[in-house]
């Protein structure tokens, strides 16, 4: 199927993007030329659904140097820049996606990715898994595998094996250790605060932050929030979570408690309903609210329009809510990621580690099929290793290593 994207002609201000990207990724630059000489996926079609911005773009070429037909989309409505996609689709790849599109649009463009009947698929929140386990089984046969990008869409794997419903082989690149402990952590912190502040303008030093949420992502985002002078709040309903961020120096307490102290909210549970409207009229006049999870279930949004008496578009990205007492409620990407929906997502060279481990995992789905069954698998160690390995190699950073008296020592219940 021919490509569906917004403007063929925005290519060349997309492939500027891709080739900035690329000269900061020297993991995928490695792979790339592996895959040119090796070309594991000759004759191997690849759906991708991820946040389609220049970063993904590269992956999506590298894949295609290893041989591989891609088809690809986005994995938010709000998160495809145009002129990305136009170039790809300029380089002969298979694209499915605009910036803004409705749901039944990105429900299409979804579908689209998924016609081909690929092999082996890259998923980022589960979308493309959800179809392929729903309206369009019938696009799974040819499916030997897949990988997927983020904690909620592993969440929903795990929920899916569990029932006994997972119906192909998956491996979780989010609980890579190369993923989660760079990605998670330093790519969300900077990208949310990133986004944050390019929407916004405002400063952060000296307000308060309440973050909801302590897990990996929660940890970057205070961290960063921190760094900017400002004072944290955690909501977490995980006691060691809790605890890990008290002793961390951050207060500790239920999100009644701090709606009204906090200046800035960020989400980042993975879960629904975690702002809500019983919070909104405790908050201060002013208040910005903006969403780091997956998905645009965090804050209550359609609880925060029907309470509100007048919503207004204060500036691009930033909705405003009008309370009755006169308070004003802003709400930033309309409550969907804000590092990719108001920025251009993580740092370039976070991601050459997140999506190095992607692009050596579906390789492995090659090398293992029909070995794998259908249930979600860890990333092997060895990749975690190469790709740190390869990410140190590109800083210019060298390692000790152990000698044989050591290894023997180490080896040694004596």
């Amino acid at each position: 199927m021919e490509s569906v994207i917004r403007d063929i002609g925005l290519a060349e201000s997309g492939r500027k993007k891709i080739e900035w990207a690329a000269g900061f990724m020297p993991v995928l630059n490695g792979i790339k030329s592996e895959y040119e000489k090796d070309r594991p996926f000759e004759g191997v079609r690849i759906a991708v659904s991820v946040h389609l911005e220049a970063k993904t773009a590269y992956l999506a070429l590298v894949l295609r140097a290893g041989g591989a037909t891609v088809y690809i989309t986005g994995s938010n409505p709000l998160s495809t820049q145009d002129d990305v996609a136009a170039a790809l689709a300029a380089e002969g790849l298979n694209v499915y996606a605009w910036h803004g599109s409705t749901p039944e649009e990105y429900s299409r463009h979804i579908e689209h990715t998924l016609s081909g009947k690929p092999d082996i698929v890259i998923d980022d929140g589960g979308d493309l898994i959800h179809m392929l386990h729903t309206r369009r089984e019938d696009l799974r046969v040819n499916v030997m595998g897949g990988c997927e990008e983020t904690t909620t869409g592993v969440l929903r794997l795990r929920a899916m094996e569990q029932k006994g419903e997972l119906k192909v082989p998956m491996l979780a690149v989010n609980n890579a250790y190369c993923k989660h402990l760079f990605d998670n952590r330093y790519g969300t912190g900077q990208s949310v605060w990133d986004g944050i502040m390019r929407t916004t303008n405002l400063q952060v030093n000296g307000k308060t932050v309440v973050v909801a949420g302590y897990g990996w992502c929660g940890k970057g985002v205070a961290a960063r929030a921190v760094g900017l002078g400002a004072r944290v709040i955690i909501c977490e309903v995980d006691p060691i979570r809790a605890l890990e961020a008290a002793m961390d120096g951050h207060r500790v307490m239920p999100m009644e408690q701090a709606a009204p102290l906090g200046d800035f909210f960020v989400t980042v549970t993975g879960c629904s309903g975690v702002i809500v409207k019983q919070h909104f009229p405790m908050m201060k006049d002013g208040a910005v609210l903006a969403n780091a999870g997956h998905f645009n279930v965090e804050i209550d949004v359609e609880g925060l329009e029907e309470i509100c008496v007048e919503k207004t578009v204060a500036k691009p990205n930033i909705n405003s809510y009008r309370l009755k007492d006169g308070k004003k409620i802003f709400l930033l990407g309309e409550g969907r990621l804000v590092n990719l929906a108001a920025g251009d997502g993580h740092p370039i060279e976070i991601m050459d580690m997140s999506f190095g481990v992607q692009a050596l995992a579906a390789r492995y789905i090659m090398e293992n099929r029909g070995k794998l069954k259908n249930r979600v698998y860890e990333i092997p160690s060895d990749i975690d290793r190469r790709v740190a390995l390869m990410k140190l190699k590109g800083m210019g950073i060298s390692l000790d290593s152990l000698n044989c008296e050591q290894i023997e020592y180490l080896n040694s219940w004596k």
